[in-house]
Order: C-alpha cells, then structure tokens, then sequence
C-alpha cells in the first residue's frame, strides 16, 4: 500500500505591451518540477520470516564442560542429518534450522529452531514437542527389550512466550546409560529446541545450568 503526493507547480505569465511595438507572444514556461517519489510501506511476510535464519546459542551458552571447551557448528538451513534423541520423525522441515555443538569427551548438544506461519502453529508445535520428550521414555522402552529407562519433568520457564525443562535417562545392558535434557520454548511463531546429552544418568545432568541455557536460546531467538 503506498501513498503518492503531488506539488502543484505555480505558474506566472507576464503580458508585455506596448504601443509602439508589435503583440508578441509570452515565452514558453519551463517545466515545474518532478513530483517527489512515491512512498512505499513494505511488510515482510511469513515466507520471508522463514527465509531468515533465528537467533541461536553460542558454545559459551551451553552448561560448562569441566574438562573440555564447547565447539559450536555453522547455523545451518534443515534439520541435523541425525535428528535430536526423542525428535525423530517430529521436527517439520520447512522454516527449520540447526546447529551442532560438540566437545572431546561424549558431551554434544543441539539446537533446533522452527519459523512457523503463525504464532497459533507455533504454539501448536511446541505442545507437540512437549509431549512427545513427555513420552520418550516410555516409547523407548517398547522398542528396548531388556532396557531401563525413567524421565523428569524440571518445569516451566518464564521467557517469552514460555519454555519446558526435561529430562530422560536410558540405559541397555552391558552399555554405558545415556542422560539428555531438553528445553523448548516459542517467541511468538519461532518454537526452539535445544537437546543436551552425555552419558550417565538424572543425578549427572546440569539441569540449574541447563534452565540458564534455555532461557538465552529462546531470548536470542528474535533479538
């Protein structure tokens, strides 16, 4: 929608006369000047929010390493080639980006960030991904026979329009067990999911330091 305004040009004749001389024609007016250009109001629309990559953590965001410094991947367009443990099969595509973060030892994180085409879609995202890491445990018992495997729900988070603190333990037999926690979080039809994970069980996870890491991943979402 644009609006376009006109400056009318005033022009002034002059009549010479005289009685001795011969009528003459008045000299050609010059042009007034152009109108100024027209105004033009751009909105970006929801194809091209998505076309813009969200804001996302840096490796310092993460819960320290004692023994390692956090290496942190490009922020990339699409999902990770291996999908986060609980996620696979649930994260959409379209709108989505990653990123990798990885250290010396076991100790890796993603992140995972969706530009919805609405802040209702969103919201309908981030309730989906609740509950399928609310379910993890459970799943992946019936697909592990012989398996042991328990998750903590660490509560809610007051940032933006909200996040969710979990976490899941598993373990087989005769393999070391793995714990992962997840924070996810929507700013309006941005929905972010950040997935921690080492092995050892509940007891070892940094959850304090974790809630601190989710809170930043969904501020940095839309600086």
């Amino acid at each position: 929608m644009f609006r376009r305004t006109d400056t009318a040009a005033t022009l002034a004749t002059a009549i010479v006369a005289g009685a001795a001389a011969p009528h003459r024609a008045p000299p050609p007016t010059p042009p007034g000047p152009p109108p100024p250009p027209a105004a033009l109001v751009l909105t970006a629309s929801p194809a091209a929010a998505a076309a813009t990559a969200p804001g996302f953590l840096a490796g310092a965001d993460l819960p320290p390493h004692p023994s390692s410094p956090w290496y942190a991947g490009a922020v990339t367009k699409g999902l990770p080639e291996t999908p986060p443990f609980c996620l696979d099969g649930v994260l959409p595509t379209a709108g989505s980006w990653h990123r990798v973060f990885g250290t010396e030892f076991d100790t890796g994180a993603v992140q995972v960030s969706v530009r919805s085409a609405s802040p209702a879609a969103a919201a309908k995202l981030a309730g989906t991904l609740e509950r399928k890491v609310a379910a993890c445990a459970a799943d992946w018992l019936r697909t592990t026979p012989g398996g042991t495997a328990s998750w903590q729900d660490y509560g809610t988070l007051p940032v933006e329009e909200g996040a969710h603190v979990y976490g899941v333990h598993v373990s087989i037999p005769e393999s070391d067990p793995g714990v992962h926690l997840f924070g996810i979080g929507r700013d309006g039809s941005t929905v972010t999911v950040v997935q921690w994970g080492q092995m050892g069980d509940l007891s070892h996870a940094p959850v304090p330091e974790f809630k601190k890491t989710t809170t930043k991943a969904v501020h940095k979402l839309n600086p």
